[in-house]
């Protein structure tokens, strides 16, 4: 957690912190996906999203103003891709993410859908919005891990005293993340062709209003951190 802090970017410890505080997690994620429609097909058809997220081809095929089209430019903006975000959660050594089982390929597609939740959730890849965006996915997973990383970057914040709520943005979050659909039984190859105010809509996600308040000048600006 201390190397987190001090970068915001060591993805490696993100899955380091993950893989240690998971604990039944996937297997309550799993069990939900299929008491419900669309996350039994899900489950039946075990898609590997990685492998459509690494496509730019297929990802250009989506319209202006739809979840896949701010999908791709947010990665473009960020330089980030689905199999580069794969290959950090390769280095953790005890993990059991690629293993050929239901389990493993649920832990799989939370990786792969993480970015996919900041463009629905409206969270940048700074500093307090990753925080924000593990807040809204502690309910969502019941993953005690994205509790750790949100309340110490939250701390980190407080400390800073930046004049901005960026905790009470952490907390929002959160609770948005506890009222939103359940999103890991999704269909993402239809919801990425979904306009993207629709989806929102749909899913019953928030406007981060809190977090739009912050400058991003200051989304960085947590102690121990480069901001």
């Amino acid at each position: 957690m201390r190397r987190l802090v001090a970068d915001k970017d060591d993805t490696e410890q993100v899955f380091e912190i993950m893989n240690a505080l998971s604990g039944r997690s996937p297997d309550w994620g799993y069990a939900r996906m299929l008491t419900t429609p669309e996350g039994g097909v899900q489950a039946y058809r075990r898609v590997e999203l990685a492998d459509h997220l690494q496509d730019r081809v297929w990802l250009a095929q989506f319209a202006p103003g739809s979840v896949g089209a701010a999908y791709l430019a947010f990665i473009d903006a960020e330089d980030f891709s689905a199999y580069g975000l794969a290959d950090e959660s390769r280095k953790v050594t005890d993990s059991e993410i690629e293993a050929a089982h239901p389990r493993a390929w649920y832990a799989r597609r939370l990786r792969d859908v993480h970015d996919i939740w900041h463009v629905l959730t409206g969270y940048r890849a700074d500093a307090l919005g990753e925080a924000c965006l593990v807040a809204f996915s502690l309910p969502q997973t019941r993953s005690a891990g994205f509790g750790l990383i949100a309340t110490g970057i939250a701390l980190q914040f407080m400390r800073a005293r930046t004049g901005y709520p960026c905790a009470r943005a952490v907390l929002k979050a959160w609770r948005d993340g506890r009222r939103a659909a359940w999103l890991p039984g999704e269909d993402y190859e239809q919801l990425l062709a979904e306009p993207l105010v629709e989806a929102r809509r749909r899913l019953g996600i928030a406007t981060p209003v809190i977090y739009q308040r912050v400058p991003p000048s200051l989304c960085n600006a947590y102690h121990g951190g480069k901001g």
